[in-house]
């Protein structure tokens, strides 16, 4: 919704392309591809030593990577510091890669903190292979498949109306200030996320290392904010490998210092948890479904999986949403089940994944074994990117891709498929596990709060979209003024 108002037009949170839509594009690629057999990806032209880092110094490296693809087209390489890129800008080459060629490029290659603080024993973050295989199987089954989502429909739905009623109450404590509406929807959000992992919504824990009771926005700060914020941290080793052996002591304290914060908090969360199970008080959750299975998982790895499930738990626009949603449903309050009734809002949702992606930049992967990449030859031990902000904004696929337009998702132009083109949630053997609730979340909070108000934002804030790094999560919260057009039954 942060982004939904930000852009005024579109909002929120988009799912895996079919094998063979993966399959059809590797061929057509194939077709085009350059006639020696043996030709690596253009290389951008960088500096002896340090690379290309020197032209990514802005932070915002999906957009360099970008204009770069305008010149030397959807696949090209480049150098940051001692470690060999190849970079992907176009859909159908980002297909090929995650899905026709995945068991050559099925490995995570990982920055320093992010390895640190996963140790690859999160679900999103592992290698391919039994382990994660099975660790995604277990997520679905107990958290995120269908089956899963109808458990806690209940729990949804109670977050969507505390927000509104959240909404209502500080609209009739102060008609005419601007409401932070990041507050309300992250505190309902890791409410919803601590009842899925462990059967609880916790206020409060108490936590030995820390000597004290730390309160739920401090539990949030520690499991989700600092580890963000701190994934994002780069360590200068990472680009020279072969100079790791020089200490880099702020990098170090930062990282182990969130790393031992969160899995005190996760510890103390856990003990609580598994001592109400041992009284018999058995409740739905992921927590309760790892012991019954009795899955042979390490305190670290339950910590880490357990964390991950935790962490990742306008006008014109919202006024045809608005009659949309008055049409389907009356003056009966939207839910779940009207999500399929509504195109426009499924447009809206579909073309803010599109403008808007989650991640701009896939975390990289690890060419493992030489491989043939539209055409061209990628050598073991390279680095993948995918720019999924490139792919999305690429003229050769989309029409107008500058524009903000969710009728492109609409009249009969796309495919099923090919609603799922923007890639937010990945593609292949690796999509996004929690695809099919965020787009459940999304959608019902978004047509609940466009049925139950009209939102204006705060004078100034148009356009103001600055993201943190290799996120969406917008670096200052919005700011937005509500009016209630009357209650819904």
């Amino acid at each position: 919704m942060e982004q939904l108002l930000a852009t005024g037009a579109g909002g929120v949170g988009a799912a895996a392309v079919a094998a063979a839509g993966g399959l059809i594009a590797a061929a057509s690629l194939a077709m085009a591809a350059p006639k020696n057999s043996h030709t690596k990806p253009p290389a951008v032209p960088g500096l002896p030593i340090i690379g290309n880092l020197h032209q990514l110094k802005d932070k915002k490296p999906h957009q360099a990577f970008a204009k770069w693809s305008e010149i030397y087209g959807p696949i090209y390489s480049i150098r940051t510091g001692a470690s060999p890129v190849v970079v992907l800008n176009s859909t159908e080459v980002a297909k090929e890669a995650m899905i026709a060629k995945f068991s050559s490029i099925s490995t995570r290659k990982l920055p320093k903190a992010i390895s640190v603080l996963t140790r690859k024993s999160m679900v999103a973050l592992s290698d391919y292979g039994d382990f994660h295989k099975t660790m995604k199987r277990n997520l679905m089954l107990s958290m995120l498949g269908f089956s899963a989502q109808k458990q806690f429909r209940n729990t949804r739905d109670r977050m969507v109306s505390n927000m509104s009623s959240i909404f209502h109450k500080l609209v009739t404590d102060d008609p005419h200030a601007p409401l932070n509406f990041r507050e309300a929807f992250t505190d309902e959000l890791f409410g919803l996320s601590l009842t899925q992992s462990l059967g609880e919504d916790v206020s409060s824990i108490y936590v030995e290392e820390f000597g004290r009771d730390v309160s739920k926005e401090e539990i949030f700060h520690f499991l989700v904010h600092d580890l963000m914020m701190c994934a994002i941290e780069a360590d200068w080793r990472d680009y020279f490998p072969y100079l790791s052996w020089i200490p880099n002591k702020s990098f170090k304290t930062r990282v182990f210092t969130v790393e031992a914060n969160r899995n005190a908090v996760m510890r103390a969360l856990i003990k609580k948890q598994k001592e109400r199970i041992a009284r018999g008080e058995a409740r739905i959750s992921y927590l309760d479904f790892l012991l019954e299975e009795n899955t042979p998982l390490t305190d670290e790895q339950m910590l880490l999986l357990l964390g991950e499930a935790i962490m990742a738990a306008a006008d014109t626009v919202l006024e045809r949403l608005y009659q949309e949603i008055r049409e389907v449903c009356g003056d009966r309050m939207v839910t779940e089940d009207n999500i399929s009734q509504l195109p426009y809002l499924n447009a809206v949702f579909q073309e803010t994944l599109r403008r808007h992606s989650p991640v701009p930049m896939l975390l990289p992967r690890f060419v493992h074994e030489d491989t043939k990449l539209a055409g061209y030859d990628v050598p073991a031990g390279s680095e993948m990117m995918i720019n999924v902000y490139a792919c999305n904004m690429n003229e050769e696929e989309w029409d107008s891709p500058e524009e903000w337009s969710p009728e492109r998702f609409m009249g009969g132009t796309f495919e099923v498929a090919d609603k799922y083109k923007t890639m937010a949630f990945g593609a292949g053997k690796r999509t996004c596990a929690g695809s099919l609730q965020a787009t459940n979340i999304a959608c019902t909070a978004i047509a609940r709060f466009v049925q139950e108000f009209t939102w204006r934002l705060r004078d100034g804030d148009e356009g103001k979209e600055d993201t943190a790094q290799f996120t969406a999560y917008k670096l200052h919260p919005l700011y937005v003024h509500l009016m209630p057009r009357g209650r819904v039954m």
